[in-house]
């Protein structure tokens, strides 16, 4: 597999992962969802690091860090790294239960679907980076 065929493995599972979040959001599973946002952005920035290094993405869930590994931390609005910041922590956090229950508090319907709307509005900027 050459570095585009992984790149569009990486983004392809991106958005598999955000439809994935719509459907949660649909069942009311809000913190499931904004892991999913965040697992989407993970895929759609591990797509780009493929694509300028020519490797495989380190297993890391910091959203900045890879964007500075994909060359696009420079090219990022600071409205979208304020977005990375916000959602970094779903990933990790939200899954243990001392942290899992203060996330859970700060997410409502409309909190997760702006988190849906901004997660497609990244990944489109994201694939026109590719």
């Amino acid at each position: 597999m050459n570095s585009f065929e992984k790149s569009k493995y990486w983004l392809e599972l991106a958005y598999d992962d955000i439809e994935t979040a719509k459907w949660l959001l649909e069942g009311n599973k809000l913190l499931e969802c904004g892991l999913f946002c965040h697992l989407a952005v993970e895929k759609a920035l591990k797509a780009v690091v493929t694509e300028v290094t020519k490797e495989i993405p380190p297993r890391v869930h910091d959203l900045l860090r890879l964007a500075r590994l994909g060359k696009v931390y420079e090219e990022i609005t600071e409205q979208q790294i304020d977005f990375l910041d916000e959602i970094t922590p779903l990933q990790i956090e939200a899954r243990y239960p001392e942290y899992k229950d203060q996330i859970a508090l700060g997410l409502s319907n409309g909190i997760c679907g702006e988190m849906i709307a901004e997660t497609e509005e990244l990944l489109c900027w994201i694939k026109q980076q590719l």
